[in-house]
């Protein structure tokens, strides 16, 4: 009897084994994990590796093919592995007209003050050679209303505002809450808020006060 299984011929795959669609008409060729990790990427402003461990690992497993999708649409993609975090940039070129995918969604000026001192404060701290940096949420609002005008008479619209900026951060992973009213700021600050961009901030909220 002769052989028919012989070496250099791959045995045909039954086609009820192949990849199934993951909806009517699907013509795309990621895997689903993959796919749901490159929308991430474009729903949220950050991946973050210890808050999303397998997510983070396919996303190093399928880099070049998620930058490359990123790419079609214009967008930059940022693996920070010292800190664990990716992140989108929307490409920008003086010699392409290229279409803006990516909306910026500006701080507010409460949002603005928390994080200026929560930079601060993580900086002051890394350079003390503090491994963890922690603040309290009374700090955060005391701190963020000595920004306002002395004469502020809607205390209590400031102070919902400075809140407001703390549940929004806190959201984006800037800081952790880990009991009640005590933040960890995370690593995400400095990628936030430069320190260039921080010495901008700090000079202009000192003529900020001079001027009042």
């Amino acid at each position: 009897m002769t052989d028919t299984t012989t070496e250099g011929f791959i045995a045909p795959v039954p086609m009820e084994e192949d990849p199934a669609e993951l909806f009517a008409g699907d013509s795309g060729t990621l895997e689903p994990q993959v796919r749901l990790v490159l929308v991430r990427l474009l729903q949220r402003r950050f991946l973050l590796a210890d808050r999303h461990r397998a997510q983070w690992r396919t996303l190093l497993e399928n880099q070049q093919v998620i930058e490359s999708r990123l790419h079609d649409l214009f967008v930059h993609l940022v693996v920070d592995h010292e800190r664990g975090v990716a992140y989108k940039r929307q490409v920008r070129s003086a010699e392409l007209e290229v279409p803006v995918l990516l909306r910026d969604e500006p701080y507010s000026r409460a949002e603005t003050l928390v994080l200026v001192h929560l930079r601060t404060v993580f900086q002051r701290e890394q350079g003390a050679g503090e491994a963890s940096v922690r603040v309290d949420a009374e700090e955060i609002e005391q701190t963020a209303l000595t920004y306002f005008d002395a004469d502020e008479t809607n205390l209590a619209t400031r102070q919902r505002e400075i809140r407001a900026a703390v549940t929004r951060l806190a959201k984006e992973g800037l800081i952790e809450e880990e009991s009640e009213g005590r933040y960890r700021v995370t690593p995400l600050v400095e990628v936030v808020l430069s320190n260039e961009r921080l010495v901008e901030l700090r000079s202009w909220l000192r003529e900020q006060e001079v001027t009042r």
